[in-house]
């Protein structure tokens, strides 16, 4: 448990949120693109077509320098988000799935090794060779997806974890399978969208025409069985995820996913009836959609999470809820509704763990980052600003205290635990007090 990282405007979450919706580009490119690359090559040798290496050779090149400088680089920054964002999330991930990450890594390598071997002897071995390495590449970056799905997965159904402690218990939950078959189809898409942009830096307008054409199918065909996927991964989402998703999500966000399915949908229908009228222009325009399409679809995926980092286990403001016997953790709850979050929380400024006169305010403010800054800002603008919250509740603006005004925000406190996506209050009376004249400061 660290010192709060408070960013301000926007929140920790989101930083972490933005880094890890781009590194599904480089990631699931990495996962997606060898698979075209070995169709390609394969096509090329079987109806002797060595024109075709061209597009192989560069895009090739694009999968080395985006996936594994960016998408390492971005790989790395959602560790380091996710560490000062929430400590505590991750220790518990990595205290369960260590060995499922060691694996994971050990794949990567193979990995990070292929790619340049496949990249550097073109031309150099025999063609049995060369594809040999090409589909031990493939199979590889696959299997990193089919680790890392089942430590995604888990973070939003546990399974039956929460009961027997068991690795495979939480690796294979209710959500692992329909998650995985949704990524993979995905992949496709993403492949597709950048095999495009890379064939528009193509001369030859006949190799041109020929990966346009075959790309636009893998991504129309992903779009379509991703989307049927879909529904499935929808139907195996517990009660309170699906009344989650029916709540939360605002109709722009979800309007954010549906409209990036019909506009890739669109271009790649276009792009295969009209192939020479895509460039590189419309090629991004196409990769920002799918961007905005995962950032929808990430948004609401963490959205039907609330209010856990992991369901039944840890709230999101890594406060631990519920007890996990098999694992030897003892919910907080009680210790802190007695003690206080600022006795047991250890990370505290000094002179602010007792509650007085001359502290309530900042006592206030740090409880408010404590149990709220996981999803709130305190600025007055910014996102799911609590200033903005609080004032919705018609207080007077102006000096001085009302204990009516003071009364209200306590209750409201109070009332969190009864909303299905808001975290419960844990503290003293003296805290909840703290916590409420802070939060009536703001809105006055």
């Amino acid at each position: 448990m660290y010192p709060i990282w408070e960013v301000p405007y926007i929140s920790a979450g989101l930083v972490l949120g933005l880094i890890a919706a781009f590194h599904i580009l480089p990631s699931h490119l990495s996962t997606g693109a060898m698979w075209f690359n070995i169709y390609v090559e394969t096509k090329a040798y079987r109806e002797n077509k060595p024109e075709l290496k061209e597009f192989i050779k560069k895009y090739t090149l694009l999968l080395l320098v985006f996936s594994y400088v960016l998408g390492s680089l971005s790989g790395i920054g959602i560790w380091y988000a996710a560490t000062v964002t929430n400590p505590r999330g991750i220790s518990g991930l990595i205290h369960n799935y260590v060995w499922g990450w060691a694996t994971e890594w050990v794949f990567f390598l193979i990995e990070v090794i292929g790619i340049f071997i496949y990249y550097y002897t073109f031309d150099k071995v025999d063609k049995k060779t060369h594809l040999t390495i090409g589909w031990i590449f493939a199979l590889a970056s696959w299997t990193t997806m089919v680790i890392i799905v089942g430590i995604l997965s888990f973070m939003l159904t546990p399974g039956k974890w929460p009961k027997t402690g068991g690795f495979f218990a939480g690796f294979f939950n209710p959500t692992y399978w329909p998650q995985l078959f949704v990524r993979t189809a995905f992949m496709f898409v993403i492949a597709a969208a950048y095999a495009l942009a890379c064939a528009t830096r193509v001369k030859d307008n006949t190799v041109r025409t020929s990966i346009t054409q075959v790309a636009s199918l893998w991504g129309i065909g992903g779009l379509l069985l991703g989307s049927l996927l879909l529904f499935w991964f929808l139907n195996t989402l517990p009660e309170k995820s699906k009344e989650l998703l029916a709540i939360l999500p605002s109709v722009e966000l979800k309007g954010g996913l549906f409209v990036s399915l019909a506009l890739l949908i669109l271009y790649f229908l276009f792009a295969r009836l009209k192939p020479l009228k895509i460039n590189v222009y419309t090629a991004v325009f196409a990769i920002i959609v799918i961007f905005g399409g995962i950032w929808s679809l990430e948004r609401m995926r963490e959205m039907i999470r609330n209010p856990y980092v992991i369901p039944q286990y840890m709230f999101s403001n890594q406060i631990i809820a519920h007890t996990v016997e098999a694992k030897g953790v003892q919910s907080e709850e009680k210790v802190i509704s007695e003690k206080g979050i600022l006795k047991v929380f250890p990370f505290i400024p000094e002179g602010t763990r007792e509650i007085n006169q001359r502290n309530q305010w900042e006592a206030g403010r740090l409880i408010a980052l404590l149990q709220c800054g996981s999803c709130h800002v305190l600025d007055q603008n910014g996102l799911r600003a609590m200033p903005q919250m609080i004032g919705r509740m018609n207080i007077k603006k102006g000096k001085g205290f009302n204990d009516q005004e003071i009364a209200q925000v306590e209750n409201l406190i109070d009332s969190l635990g009864s909303y299905p996506y808001m975290l419960p209050f844990l503290g003293t009376a003296a805290e909840k007090r703290a916590l409420a004249l802070y939060l009536y400061s703001l809105a006055k």
